[in-house]
């Protein structure tokens, strides 16, 4: 197993597969590496190498009492790339991976990277307030943290029926998936789970995305109840002009399972193509 070491003594896991141009993943809370298994063996197919890590507090990572705000995350995603010593990197960041990939951009000027793409992600600010009207009000998070403290596993299981779309008319996920899905939410601790729902509600990160000029890929579903496209996604190319948004019509928040084959082809051609 493969791990390095932050400045804080925080010890980070990250799977490295295949060889080629690099794609660093990076997953969605509550979840591990893991949860991108399915595209990073079809980029590895398509002549990528391929780096997943665990966030701090999730996975087989440490789970350390602090170091959860989104410039500690940054700093972490910034010292893999260093241990690996990457170039010319294409950062994938799912949900509140997003938020690592903005601030990375802003707080290292998009050292070694390449493109960037954003599925399902929490850019650029998810919480209401005057000058973000689109976004959700703190007592809904509140009560996320709240359900959390309460019965984590009761928690997860109804969150993750919702972030998979699954209902009685559909099943885009088995139930033995969501199993698996919660079982990889209860890795991470509750100080981290916490904590990080905070960081995602919360950091605003419309300046960090002003900063960007790197080639974007934008992937939304338009039936995310996890994330609303009309509160995220479709606001970004009001900070990055450059952004292409493909929105995936009927589909949830957690594309990676349930529209895992078109997500992979998307990716790929994505990073094949040239500078726009």
């Amino acid at each position: 197993m493969s791990y390095f070491t932050t400045k804080d003594n925080t010890r980070i896991y990250y799977k490295d597969w295949g060889s080629g141009s690099t794609v660093i993943l990076i997953h969605g809370w509550p979840l591990s590496s893991d949860s991108w298994d399915d595209q990073a063996i079809a980029l590895v197919n398509a002549g990528h190498r391929v780096i997943a890590y665990d966030r701090r507090g999730f996975g087989r990572s440490s789970q350390p009492w602090h170091g959860y705000d989104y410039n500690t995350l940054a700093d972490d995603l910034a010292a893999l790339i260093s241990h690996t010593a990457v170039n010319d990197v294409a950062l994938v960041g799912f949900s509140m991976g997003g938020g690592e990939v903005a601030r990375y951009m802003s707080r290292f000027d998009g050292k070694r990277v390449a493109k960037i793409a954003l599925i399902s992600s929490i850019l650029p600010f998810r919480l209401l307030t005057p000058d973000n009207p689109s976004g959700t009000d703190a007592a809904s998070f509140e009560q996320t943290a709240q359900a959390l403290k309460a019965d984590r596993p009761g928690f997860y299981r109804t969150f993750f029926q919702k972030f998979f779309g699954v209902s009685l008319l559909s099943n885009p996920v088995s139930l033995a998936y969501l199993d698996w899905m919660q079982s990889i939410a209860m890795q991470g601790s509750l100080r981290s789970a916490l904590q990080c729902l905070n960081s995602f509600s919360s950091t605003d990160f419309r300046t960090d995305l002003r900063t960007i000029a790197q080639p974007a890929l934008v992937i939304h579903g338009t039936e995310d109840v996890t994330v609303p496209l009309q509160g995220s996604s479709e606001l970004i190319h009001n900070f990055m002009p450059q952004a292409e948004l493909i929105k995936y019509y009927g589909a949830p928040h957690g594309l990676f399972a349930t529209e895992k084959d078109r997500l992979s082809r998307d990716l790929i051609q994505f990073l094949k193509a040239g500078p726009h």
